[in-house]
């Protein structure tokens, strides 16, 4: 597409939105794979529609405020990415125009403090682990609220998990194969810290020395947000904190395994933008790493037959293309009949903090995955996101209710020959 964006004029981050605008030819290949233009059925709400309007409102053609209510509904899914043949970066535009346009919006009182509440908290495990047990509190009065505030509310876990400690090394079962580190993160480590404990099973019985350095959030939900200085902070800290003389950084959400990808951009002309750079070569999912390194020792069989619904997130699927690297570990598992989820290319609704700052369309995506599940007649579901483990939890809880697990998790109960439900 032809532009007249004024590269210069918008800093490190230009040529990147500009090539990205460039490269589209405008052939509606990614509105069949988009969930809101799907839900929506607008064009403005398609990826197409989108890159357009960003165009214009960098040119200065049209208002910002006019093309943010559709960029705002985005979810930032990449659904759009592998179906594109023209090889637009979309995900790489949305983040850059995101972070080009927060600084320049307007906000009322009651959008700004929603959005320093999320940002002040989620990336942070204390504050977060602190806010929920206090929601818990308030969570009687969220009918009195507005609605985007009682979808917060809704979201609160009934109960917490217990916070893990976890040593700044565990040891592989010899012979040792390999050497890696983990990134634990922020929210996983408050909601679903057994996820970290079995990576670090599974891990060191296949022969991996595993290492827990210091550090926090990997900056995903920030730069989603725009907020891309505070993702820098967050990102730099982990380039200062993980080693590089390791096999792989291994990553157990795919949002943050997406994030960390993207180092290298949000720190596009920063003196750390080439550290950022090597971080993301030695960052990878787990399922990538496993299936790389191979079995030490295949996994035991389950108890007995297990049908297992596999749901792609997007952040793997899309954003990192990892899609049969989980398959295979599962398909390794005696016992285990693995079924993909019809649609299972859209997303479900979770996207970061979008169940929370577009609940409407988040909610129907989110029911429209659960019905797709029960179509499969799954006894489980297994994905490689904590963010879709939360929005499917919601909508599968109704009986008779389908519990979710990350695919670490089910690797190690056959481990443990044990099932978890």
């Amino acid at each position: 597409m032809q532009h007249q964006i004024p590269v210069s004029d918008l800093g490190p981050l230009g040529p990147v939105m500009a090539e990205a605008v460039q490269k589209c030819v405008h052939c509606g290949f990614c509105l069949p794979a988009c969930p809101t233009y799907q839900v929506l059925g607008e064009e403005m709400d398609s990826p197409r529609g989108r890159v357009f309007l960003m165009k214009e409102v960098l040119e200065g053609r049209v208002a910002l405020d006019e093309a943010l209510p559709y960029v705002d509904r985005c979810l930032g899914c990449v659904g759009c990415v592998p179906a594109c043949p023209s090889g637009v970066g979309y995900g790489e535009l949305l983040t850059a125009f995101r972070a080009h346009a927060e600084p320049l919006r307007a906000r009322n009182v009651a959008e700004r403090w929603f959005r320093w509440l999320i940002l002040a908290t989620l990336p942070y495990p204390w504050r977060f682990r602190w806010a929920i047990r206090m929601g818990r509190w308030g969570k009687a009065l969220s009918g009195w609220l507005p609605r985007r505030m009682a979808v917060l509310w809704e979201l609160l876990p009934e109960r917490l998990p217990r916070a893990a400690r976890l040593p700044a090394i565990v040891p592989a079962e010899p012979p040792r194969r390999a050497r890696v580190a983990l990134l634990v993160g922020c929210a996983q480590r408050v909601l679903a810290p057994e996820i970290h404990e079995s990576a670090i099973r599974v891990l060191t019985r296949n022969g991996a020395d595993v290492l827990i350095p210091p550090q926090g959030c990997c900056g995903a939900l920030a730069a989603h947000a725009g907020v891309l200085p505070l993702a820098r902070r967050l990102a730099v800290r982990n380039i200062k904190s993980f080693p590089l003389d390791v096999d792989a950084v291994i990553t157990t959400a795919a949002g943050c395994g997406s994030g960390m990808h993207e180092y290298g951009l949000w720190l596009r002309g920063h003196e750390y933008e080439q550290a950022a750079v090597d971080l993301a070569r030695k960052t990878c999912d787990i399922s990538v790493f496993l299936d790389r390194l191979g079995w030490r020792q295949p996994p035991p069989p389950l108890p007995r037959p297990v049908r297992v619904a596999y749901h792609d997130a997007c952040h793997l699927a899309h954003a990192q293309n990892v899609r049969q690297e989980p398959r295979r570990l599962l398909r390794a598992i005696p016992n285990v009949t693995l079924l993909d989820v019809p649609d299972g290319e859209f997303c479900c609704g979770s996207a970061g903090t979008y169940n929370m700052e577009q609940p409407e369309i988040a909610q129907h995506l989110g029911r429209q995955k659960a019905a797709a599940i029960r179509r499969t007649g799954a006894e489980c579901v297994v994905t490689g996101n904590i963010g879709c483990m939360v929005q499917l939890a919601r909508f599968l809880a109704e009986p008779p209710a389908i519990p979710v697990l990350h695919t670490i998790t089910l690797i190690d109960a056959a481990y443990q020959e044990k099932l978890l439900w």
